[in-house]
């Protein structure tokens, strides 16, 4: 069975950095594409970085463009996210999920049950 789990999470100064990682067990991990979501308090969830399978073409929202950088190691089987110059409006809970596509900066048609538990980022100002 497909299972993430994201690790890297924390409180960092506005400026600062932080590098995300979610670990894919039960496939291999150029199966899939992998995308980054986050949800802030009060807001949905949305999601923000894609890498796709094969190729690994990386897309990215407007919002973290320049700023965040989605990476795949396929000899760990682990998708890493690279966060430079975070702002307090990065504050939020951080997920990764599999899908079979990155429909832009979004993953699609995410996999039944690939959801990670999230990790919490802190970006105070």
């Amino acid at each position: 069975q497909l299972q993430l789990a994201e690790s890297g999470g924390g409180l960092v100064q506005s400026g600062g950095s932080l590098r995300l990682s979610c670990a894919v067990s039960g496939s291999t991990l150029d199966d899939y594409a992998i995308g980054w979501f986050r949800q802030a308090p009060g807001k949905e969830r949305e999601g923000f970085a894609c890498i796709n399978s094969g190729h690994g073409t990386t897309y990215y929202a407007d919002s973290v463009k320049g700023r965040f950088t989605i990476s795949r190691d396929n000899a760990k089987n682990t998708v890493n996210l690279q966060m430079d110059n975070l702002k307090p409006e990065d504050t939020a809970v951080y997920y990764c999920a599999a899908g079979y596509y990155c429909e832009g900066h979004v993953c699609s048609l995410i996999l039944r049950g690939s959801w990670g538990q999230g990790t919490q980022v802190t970006v105070s100002s």
